[in-house]
């Protein structure tokens, strides 16, 4: 069965909230990182394509925050599974798959607190754009998009040790997201070495509602490159979570 239990549900957001680990990586770091490089900066108030310099690094660091929530809750369901919960949950009405689903809930739960966090931090520190739907689009394509980092949550949970797997996938992200072009602007070589990283083009797509692709080098993405190079990731991603599966079922 896929039924959803609220009570775990609940809880499991609620074990998380009370996880220091959890609140540091995914809320409290993106937070930090808009108000040291958005907010506290002097170019802030910028223009920035249809709007400003604040509401760009609000955008990457709201994407920034999407991926380590998905990718770090993620990755902790797999170990759990992997340590045998999933059979015990198969004698359960919740089932694997109910599981798997109310995981996903929650990691996208915290995916959301993670955006809203910076974008109210943006909103209070001036982050601007020439229209509200710009707001929503660009929070809308990072929950959306973001998606895509449950799946390597999940992959890296099932293929690594279960006690280093959440902080492998959170520490990675990082790593990303300075290669990815999403922490600061990257040219010449680096700019091409970030084009072919997961969280270059999560990024670029999330700010494009401000940007229409346009780099801050004056170089433009086009819209299908990015597609290209989610689509790929994802794919990637699909295999990443196969390929753990398998290893996984052959340690029992």
């Amino acid at each position: 069965m896929t039924t959803i239990s609220p009570t775990m549900l609940r809880v499991e957001a609620l074990r998380q909230l009370r996880n220091p680990y959890t609140l540091a990586f995914t809320l409290a770091m993106p937070v930090a990182m808009y108000l040291l490089f958005g907010a506290g900066g002097d170019v802030g108030h910028l223009s920035a394509g249809h709007g400003n310099v604040s509401f760009y690094i609000m955008v990457s660091m709201a994407a920034y925050g999407t991926a380590v929530a998905m990718s770090s809750l993620s990755s902790l369901a797999a170990a759990e599974a992997k340590q045998g919960w999933g059979r015990q949950l198969a004698m359960t009405p919740l089932g694997t798959a109910g599981y798997a689903l109310t995981k996903l809930i929650n990691a996208l739960i915290f995916a959301v607190l993670a955006l809203v966090a910076v974008f109210i931090a943006g909103f209070a520190t001036g982050a601007q754009a020439d229209d509200m739907w710009r707001w929503a689009a660009a929070a809308t394509i990072i929950l959306g998009a973001g998606l895509m980092f449950g799946l390597y949550g999940l992959g890296v949970g099932l293929f690594f040790n279960s006690d280093s797997a959440a902080a492998l996938a959170s520490i990675s992200m990082t790593f990303f997201g300075f290669l990815g072009n999403v922490f600061m602007p990257l040219d010449g070589i680096m700019l091409e070495i970030a084009r072919f990283t997961p969280m270059y083009g999560f990024a670029a797509l999330a700010r494009w509602p401000l940007t229409d692709g346009t780099l801050t080098t004056g170089q433009s993405d086009p819209l299908s490159a990015l597609l290209l190079n989610m689509g790929a990731w994802t794919a990637f991603f699909v295999l990443l979570v196969v390929a753990g599966a398998k290893r996984s079922r052959a340690r029992r």
